[in-house]
């Protein structure tokens, strides 16, 4: 018995460690540049037509800014139709977009009578657009002049059919959880550049901002949360090659507030799990480097939950008959108090600030798995909070 719960304790910390440092430290320190795409468009070449898609919900705050980036862009405006599809929205919301249709005559308010959720939006505007190429993005994630045509440009090699923008958090101050969550995005641009150099994957677009071929687009299904990894993990099933642009800049508000990015966190470990479901393939040959990828990246991260409880409960037994593991127990369960004690009087200390983020999440990823396990009636969302005026 004793042996097997030595087992089950280091087995559940290589896998933490595996998804969280050895992998991503292999991808980073042993990258190559060998896959980068160069066969791109240039300025003087026949661009492709760009369909944008947005799917917004009381969105007053941000979708003016918003739309006028997107137009503000050195790509052909008379190659770029926007399609705003707003799932009932009880702001002004479509006020704003009214009113910029008339100095944008290819922008285009597609109401929805009732809230409907994010995926049919979506889904509903790639039906409605006949352009070769979707640009899909978030309200709240602003472009730069140079964005679209960074994003369009890789679709020059036939073989390229999705291309992921370079999404950069920002926030007015590093209070709350700001700080470790632009770390954490900068960590995972990385690594995502590095898979896409390696492999010409991308273990999951940020669905913020990213292009993709109309032929691959992949309906979502009904009630699915995490539409942008559905669609990308389509991409890879269909054996067709991913760009990370990292010129592909556009910027994104980071939330501030723990109880809303705990609220985000959930509805992710839902579709997750559903994606897991729906993709459990693409894990095999597990020699293939997508699937290393999916598993080390995404999979074991996942389920980083529960290797917590069962080195947890591993360790708790195991203390009856070594110190060592005794002060190990004693150990994580002070390390899963730190979120308690953030709340009562917030850590000013950074490493602190992490280590109550990571507990944090996992305990999201915890309890959305089990929203998974009992059925998902609906992916009708509430936008995070904006951090704008």
């Amino acid at each position: 018995m004793r042996d097997l719960l030595i087992i089950l304790f280091f087995s559940s910390v290589f896998l933490i460690l595996q998804t969280y440092l050895f992998y991503p430290l292999w991808m980073l320190l042993f990258r190559t540049k060998k896959n980068v795409n160069v066969n791109v468009f240039s300025n003087n070449d026949e661009l492709p037509v760009v369909g944008i898609l947005i799917a917004a919900y009381n969105e007053e705050k941000i979708i003016g800014e918003k739309i006028i980036s997107v137009f503000k862009t050195n790509y052909p405006l008379e190659k770029i139709k926007v399609y705003v599809g707003s799932d009932a929205s009880t702001d002004s919301t479509d006020e704003i977009i009214k009113k910029l249709s008339k100095k944008y005559p290819n922008l285009q308010l597609v109401n929805f009578g009732g809230r409907t959720g994010k995926a049919n939006i979506i889904n509903t505007l790639a039906d409605k657009s006949n352009e070769e190429i979707f640009i899909l993005t978030d309200a709240n994630v602003i472009f730069m002049e140079n964005t679209i045509f960074n994003l369009v440009r890789h679709f020059k090699d036939q073989r390229y059919a999705q291309v992921c923008a370079n999404i950069i958090k920002v926030s007015g101050s590093d209070q709350g959880i700001a700080k470790q969550e632009k770390s954490y995005i900068v960590f995972e641009n990385r690594i995502k550049f590095a898979e896409y150099t390696r492999w010409d994957v991308v273990m999951g677009a940020e669905g913020g901002c990213y292009a993709i071929r109309k032929e691959y687009y992949a309906p979502v299904p009904k009630n699915f949360f995490m539409d942008d990894f559905y669609i990308t993990m389509n991409v890879i099933e269909k054996d067709k090659k991913i760009v990370f642009d990292t010129e592909a800049i556009c910027y994104e508000d980071v939330p501030t507030q723990a109880k809303e990015e705990f609220k985000r966190k959930v509805r992710i470990s839902i579709g997750n799990f559903q994606n897991l479901f729906r993709y459990k393939k693409l894990l095999f040959p597990f020699w293939k480097g997508s699937a290393f990828a999916f598993l080390s990246h995404k999979v074991l991260r996942w389920f980083t939950p529960f290797f917590l409880i069962i080195s947890l409960v591993s360790s708790a037994f195991l203390s009856f008959y070594s110190p060592f593991f005794l002060v190990l127990f004693l150990l994580q369960v002070l390390l899963m108090l730190f979120p308690v004690a953030d709340l009562i009087s917030p850590f000013r200390f950074s490493l602190f600030k992490f280590i109550s983020h990571f507990y944090l999440m996992n305990l999201a990823l915890l309890k959305g798995f089990f929203m998974f396990a009992k059925g998902v009636e609906t992916s009708i969302w509430q936008p995070t909070k904006r951090n704008v005026e």
